[in-house]
């Protein structure tokens, strides 16, 4: 991998357009930054796929984020953080990588009833990452993993509100809501464009967290740790995004268009990575 700069990009990947969640963030705190942003809505959803899958996957998007110049990946993915991140971080040493996962720490420590809901997908629920933050950080809370197929698809399709909607999401939460959970976590990226219907359905007590807003300050520790925070000034241009999909690149551009507040031009993304460097 060549010599990172500080103008060089940050890459951002998902299984689908989820991720956006998070690049909202990191946009919001890191203005100056230039984001490239990688949907495999090909190969979505990820909650079902067996974790060789997934990981194969994951290593070909940092490899090809990597190729592109970024000097550091956000795995903006609960799923590949919970079954991989171990291994990619082994697998992919010369690039940094800076990984979402669910909030049941802070969860942990704002709940009123002592009763948390995770809302994740399959593989996510059954990850030993999701374990192990529970583990470390649940004491005396019970917490409650939800997988809640069908969600990520809904946002896939752009279907972010309506009757049927709010029942799919009405199904997961009925339980949790019923068990006394009064703190949901949202475990996948693709749920915080759900939070308005998942807030109307859980009521005014509930509280719902996204842990996006840490991956953002997370990348800019890592960044200015490593002096590779973008130059800002009156004269230094703001950064600009680039967005690809692994998926039908019309419904990409539609339905990323309505999640981004800019206007987005989406490529097709390479199935190899583009040679200008190496992974690792």
């Amino acid at each position: 991998m060549p010599v990172p700069t500080p103008q060089a990009p940050v890459g951002v990947f998902d299984s689908g357009v989820g991720g956006l969640s998070v690049l909202r963030e990191i946009r919001a705190r890191l203005p100056a930054e230039t984001l490239y942003y990688v949907a495999d809505s090909g190969h979505a959803p990820y909650g079902d796929k067996t974790p060789a899958y997934v990981q194969a996957r994951a290593e070909h998007l940092i490899a090809t984020l990597a190729a592109l110049g970024c000097k550091a990946v956000v795995v903006a993915c609960n799923t590949v953080t919970g079954l991989s991140i171990g291994h990619l971080r082994e697998r992919f040493p010369g690039v940094p990588l800076v990984a979402i996962e669910p909030a049941v720490k802070p969860a942990a420590a704002l709940t009123r009833s002592g009763v948390v809901g995770v809302l994740a997908t399959r593989n996510t629920v059954q990850s030993a990452g999701l374990a192990r933050l529970i583990a470390q950080h649940a004491h005396g809370v019970q917490v409650l993993p939800r997988a809640c197929p069908g969600w990520v698809e809904r946002v896939e399709r752009g279907e972010l509100d309506g009757t049927d909607t709010e029942a799919a999401v009405a199904e997961h939460l009925r339980p949790l809501l019923d068990a006394g959970a009064d703190t949901l976590v949202l475990g996948c990226t693709h749920y915080p464009f759900l939070r308005a219907t998942i807030e109307k359905v859980a009521g005014p007590g509930v509280q719902v967290l996204d842990p996006a807003a840490a991956v953002a300050r997370e990348l800019e520790r890592r960044l200015a740790a490593l002096g590779l925070l973008a130059p800002t000034g009156d004269s230094t241009p703001g950064g600009h995004e680039r967005f690809w999909t692994s998926g039908n690149v019309a419904n990409g551009q539609r339905v990323m268009q309505t999640l981004w507040p800019n206007t987005v031009a989406v490529a097709a993304l390479p199935e190899r990575p583009e040679p200008t460097g190496s992974a690792s």
